[in-house]
């Protein structure tokens, strides 16, 4: 993997920030955009322009041609068995409501349980709290290691009879594990469980294939993987896409409809009501492209690479707090000290900003975490493919002068 090559694909990366050159580690909250993906959405605006499924003309029909094309490329990108599982999305976090929404009204009664964990976005979590307040559907938690990680033992410990869905990260996005997806998919099946999987922050480092996961629904964001914003794809199996019913209707979604009756068409686009980003689809499609030009497999391992860089460079820094030493991804979760006090981690990061480093602070849309961290909020240093060791030098240095002080002082 070309490293220097590839930040060249960035051109964000030739700007500064703070009066100093960019080094932007906040990749867990999105991703910077390469040439490709940027050309694909101004070919759109510039050459193609049409609506999609609306037009009969030639420019429409390129439209549409282009449109479906990156749904097929979404179902490679995820190995779905049929195209039909694609559905487009703005993003993990409306596919997962709708999942929850959907399930619960058509699937579920009360007393029902929903099974997540405390390490959830708030994205993931959420949509079932919601969903199944007013139908007695209550959402119950799979007991953390003390890593901060699901494992299959404490999984098995949380179930019971009454358990109708499991909902969970592929990987956490604030510690950055990787769920045993395959297992805990194969034990829900066994009790006729339905498994929805949030790959908001697994889908641009891993290799996915839903089928050998088995899952029954899985969401991702585009933004998160290098694409376009307010874009994303929604997996479903088809025998639950076809008989579930959408949450929202208009155009596009019906086959046709009199004042007292509607035919929706089929799964995908009963799904797809209105118009949808095509821009961003488009670039979307590009981004998936240029992934796999690259290869997650080496995305991944280059990704760890850099974590046990930063690890090894800051071994002997006493004021710094990890908490997420052993994942296996390129996510950093630390805090910082001074004579025994925590800093408070956005004071630490509008300090890091000052220095041009970009870094997440908080409680990452993880709200229920921070108990089980013993900390009201974490910096989160998340690493991806064109960031280099030479940054992770500079953000240690930086890292050093860290003092609450220092912290204070920026905004006076």
């Amino acid at each position: 993997m070309d490293n220097n090559k590839i930040r060249q694909d960035f051109p964000i990366l030739r700007r500064t920030m703070g009066g100093c050159p960019l080094v932007y580690f906040d990749n867990g909250a999105t991703t910077l955009k390469p040439q490709p993906v940027i050309d694909a959405v101004v070919n759109y605006y510039t050459y193609l322009g049409a609506n999609a499924h609306r037009g009969d003309y030639e420019m429409s029909g390129q439209v549409d041609e282009a449109f479906e094309g990156a749904r097929k490329r979404a179902q490679k990108y995820l190995n779905a068995a049929d195209v039909s599982e694609i559905v487009f999305t703005s993003g993990s976090s409306m596919g997962l409501n709708e999942v929850a929404i959907m399930v619960t009204r058509q699937f579920l009664k009360e007393g029902d349980v929903v099974l997540s964990d405390e390490s959830e976005h708030a994205s993931s979590y959420l949509p079932w709290t919601q969903a199944g307040k007013d139908k007695g559907v209550n959402v119950e938690f799979i007991p953390l290691d003390e890593e901060g990680k699901i494992t299959v033992e404490n999984f098995k410990k949380a179930l019971h009879d009454n358990v109708k869905v499991v909902a969970f990260a592929q990987v956490s996005n604030v510690l950055g594990f990787e769920a045993p997806v395959k297992e805990i998919v194969k034990i829900c099946h066994e009790r006729d469980i339905l498994v929805v999987v949030d790959g908001a922050q697994s889908t641009p480092h891993l290799p996915i294939d839903v089928q050998d996961l088995d899952v029954d629904f899985f969401a991702l964001s585009a933004h998160k993987m290098c694409g376009p914003t307010g874009i994303g794809v929604l997996y479903g199996k088809k025998k639950y896409l076809d008989v579930l019913e959408p949450v929202f209707y208009g155009g596009e979604s019906n086959a046709r409809y009199t004042k007292c009756d509607l035919v929706l068409k089929d799964s995908p686009l009963k799904f797809e009501s209105g118009t949808q980003p095509i821009e961003a689809v488009l670039g979307m499609k590009a981004a998936m492209d240029y992934i796999d030009s690259i290869g997650k497999d080496k995305i991944h391992a280059y990704e760890v690479e850099l974590k046990k860089y930063f690890l090894e460079k800051t071994k002997d820094m006493e004021n710094l707090i990890v908490y997420n030493r052993n994942s296996e991804s390129g996510i950093v979760t630390f805090n910082m000290m001074d004579n025994g006090k925590m800093i408070f981690s956005q004071d630490v990061a509008s300090y890091l900003n000052t220095k041009g480093i970009a870094v997440r602070s908080g409680q990452h849309c993880a709200k229920l975490l921070p108990d089980i961290l013993g900390a009201p909020g974490t910096i989160r240093a998340s690493f991806y493919f064109y960031n280099t060791k030479e940054e992770i030098d500079y953000f240690v240095e930086q890292l050093k002068t860290v003092t609450m002080a220092n912290c204070i002082n920026i905004f006076f």
